[in-house]
């Protein structure tokens, strides 16, 4: 049976630490094409791991608010903010 892994606030906070460090990294334009290239993979990897994440938080939300009753939940749309 598969466990699933459970994300922390800190997990988060460090992986989105480092994606805004390989963000600046690449920014800054003096890493080698190899490096580069890695760097950008470990970024997209990063990103989609925490999108994941996201989503899977924003279910668990929108379940316990269901199931309390007491709140629920709309989709927005970007334009209005």
């Amino acid at each position: 049976m598969s466990e699933k892994k459970t994300v922390s606030k800190k997990d988060f906070e460090k992986d989105l630490k480092r994606l805004e460090d390989i963000v600046a990294l690449l920014e800054k334009g003096d890493s080698p094409l190899d490096e580069s290239i890695k760097l950008f993979e470990e970024g997209i990897e990063k990103a989609a791991e925490m999108k994941k994440n996201l989503e899977e938080a924003k279910r668990k939300i929108e379940l316990i608010s269901k199931k309390s009753g007491l709140f629920s939940t709309e989709k927005f749309h970007e334009e209005e903010f």
